[in-house]
């Protein structure tokens, strides 16, 4: 595989990201909207909310469009795979009568969600991509697994990426990326190995855009699900292994696929993992740990912390480059978990510190989060699944055991092997996870 390769256009955009909200996990100034057990909900978009159905339920479409007439309701999305539900606004005089259908299971309150980057690839030689794969770096193989990036959209036109196709559940009319995140994402899981530009951790590999997030980086739980209900559905057929999303809002793991704390993502993601999809995900940029933060916190997700590496070598001491960070350290914006913890079990590290990948309009772009660490994660899945029929569990366990088992030497100050103890506002019992491992792949 070549890892010195010609770059197009490069630029450093951590102010942009500051300025538009686009990379940003922490919560974002909402509304509060009451909670279907009668508490409140952080970041809730007003009367609009996920209904979902009972099970047994054949053609949910009928009993959305009967609640839109009966109840006055205005229809978002219908989900038959990953749920079995709708979304829609709903009056506030009007809920109570939905809940109290005898075909709902419960109703969730609909929230804001972002994409969790702040703001080369150090980050794939950093975790051995380079000794993963014999392609030639002519262009002429790629990796036999299908990824879904359900994100922002990718650049369909990128020259860098194969992209195979996708699905629309946010504003405008295709899965285009109009923003620039979900395509860096979709570079660092898969560009191609041809000598241009960058190369991806499985390049080459089939990229499917589920389009949950705007322009601006934004979207809601409904569209999150609708992105996943489409994944869930078309997964068999498409040879769909990994989804990877780099995105979260506030929230919590219920131990329960949601159905303790009336939570329709969860839910959804349960029963897509249950068809098959590895799901790995953004741990989030607030510095805290992320039992607060979702899909995060969900113990069937593979969760990725950030760590920061500047020349894709082990041993710290290199100086940084886009930004201010420490070398070979916990990415000091990353979010973590505590030793011990039932998160522990599904938590893993990669690069996530001024990350080079492909950009909207065939550009390349430098930026950070732990946005850019999950798809390091999510190509090494995917170079492990095109090799191997692993379940999620299987697959979650593979990627870490393979970790653990690099020397203390290959890790970075704060892994399991080299414990932060003292300083930097950061408590001693935090767990980051070991650094994810490729080379054997």
């Amino acid at each position: 595989m070549r890892r010195k390769t010609t770059l197009f256009f490069s630029m450093m955009v951590v102010a942009l990201l500051a300025a538009t909200g686009v990379a940003i996990a922490q919560q974002e100034e909402g509304s509060t909207t009451p909670s279907s057990s009668g508490g409140a909900v952080e970041n809730a978009i007003p009367h609009q909310y996920i209904v979902v159905l009972k099970q047994g339920i054949d053609n949910p479409k009928s009993v959305a469009r009967e609640h839109a007439r009966r109840y006055d309701a205005d229809l978002l999305y219908t989900y038959d795979d990953a749920l079995n539900g709708y979304a829609a606004n709903i009056p506030a005089g009007n809920l109570d009568d939905v809940r109290q259908d005898p075909r709902v299971s419960f109703v969730s309150a609909d929230r804001k969600v972002h994409a969790t980057a702040q703001s080369t690839p150090t980050g794939v030689d950093r975790i051995q991509g380079d000794a993963s794969s014999t392609l030639s770096g002519n262009g002429s193989g790629s990796v036999n697994t299908a990824v879904a990036i359900i994100d922002t959209g990718i650049d369909v036109d990128h020259p860098d990426l194969n992209v195979a196709g996708g699905t629309n559940c946010s504003t405008g009319r295709t899965y285009d990326d109009g923003n620039g995140h979900g395509t860096h994402v979709a570079g660092t899981v898969a560009a191609k190995d041809d000598a241009n530009g960058v190369v991806g951790m499985a390049p080459g590999a089939r990229l499917y855009a589920a389009r949950v997030l705007n322009n601006n980086g934004s979207g809601s739980w409904s569209s999150v699900v609708c992105g996943i209900d489409w994944v869930t559905a078309n997964a068999g057929s498409l040879g769909i292994k990994v989804a990877n999303m780099s995105l979260g809002g506030s929230g919590s793991d219920d131990g329960n696929c949601g159905n303790s704390n009336n939570d329709a993502l969860h839910k959804a993601i349960c029963k897509s993992v249950a068809k098959g999809v590895t799901y790995v995900v953004a741990a989030g940029n607030s510095n805290t740990n992320f039992s607060g933060f979702v899909p995060a916190a969900y113990n069937e997700v593979v969760t990725v912390t950030a760590e920061a590496d500047f020349n894709g070598q082990p041993g710290g001491g290199a100086a940084a480059t886009c930004r201010a960070d420490v070398d070979e350290t916990p990415a000091d914006f990353s979010n973590f978990t505590t030793a011990g913890s039932t998160d522990e079990g599904h938590t893993i590290a990669a690069p996530g510190v001024c990350i080079l990948s492909t950009w909207k309009g065939g550009a390349y772009n430098t930026i950070s989060g732990t946005s850019m660490a999950s798809p390091h994660v999510a190509g090494t899945a995917a170079l492990l699944l095109s090799q191997q029929n692993l379940t999620t569990q299987q697959t979650m366990s593979k990627l870490r055991s393979d970790a653990a088992a690099q020397p203390a030497s290959y890790g970075f100050v704060g892994d399991p092997y080299n414990p932060i103890t003292t300083g930097g506002g950061r408590p001693s019992t935090l767990y980051y996870g070991h650094l994810a491992y490729a080379g054997g792949y």
